[in-house]
């Protein structure tokens, strides 16, 4: 297993590496805003609650933490200033949802949600069912589990196509430095100015 390297923090880095969670949260919260200022976010998350009380220690953050915050004390965090995400409110019923059902299915664990799947396909579908996680997010987060914690149940890489592919610099899965980081950020530059001249 890797040592995440999502943002320029090294403590939410840290985080990253050893909560299932909180690398779970991280990608819901890509969304419309700076991919280090995403997975940055459980831990600035975390840090918060702990100012408020409800944790010790950061890396307490847990499905079954946000799953007790009332959704409304949980918005209020994610707007504090600096915002947490482009859309607080939005994005703080996102992650209580996406807690309520880990604590549902999977005891409050992340981390089961790809142990126990037995193929990569399956994996797939369980990603599918989380809030926020669409087709593109959910191979991605599939091909980052894959290249970076080990988690690589048959088929893995055909089911995270075209993120899993071996040597690719597509998407977060890829980012292991600032080489990376920058080569990535390449390409979806140059994927956005394919599109715009597919619209033109």
């Amino acid at each position: 297993m890797l040592a995440m390297w999502l943002t320029t923090d090294p403590q939410a880095n840290e985080l990253l590496t050893r909560n299932s969670f909180a690398l779970l949260l991280g990608m819901q919260l890509d969304q419309q805003i700076p991919m280090e200022k995403a997975f940055r976010g459980p831990y600035e998350l975390a840090r918060r609650m702990c100012e408020a009380g409800r944790c010790i220690r950061v890396d307490e953050l847990s499905a079954d933490l946000i799953a007790a915050t009332p959704v409304a004390d949980l918005v209020e965090v994610f707007r504090v200033k600096p915002a947490l995400h482009r859309f607080p409110e939005a994005m703080a019923k996102r992650a209580h949802h996406l807690s309520v059902l880990l604590c549902d299915r999977y005891a409050g664990e992340a981390a089961r949600l790809w142990e126990e799947a037995d193929s990569g396909q399956r994996l797939l579908l369980r990603l599918h069912e989380l809030p926020g996680f669409g087709d593109g997010k959910a191979r991605i987060f599939l091909a980052l589990l894959g290249k970076q914690r080990g988690v690589r149940p048959p088929g893995w890489r055909e089911a995270s196509k075209p993120f899993g592919e071996e040597g690719s610099t597509m998407s977060v899965a890829d980012i292991t430095d600032t080489q990376t980081l920058a080569m990535v950020r390449e390409h979806k530059k140059a994927t956005k100015q394919q599109a715009k001249q597919a619209q033109s």
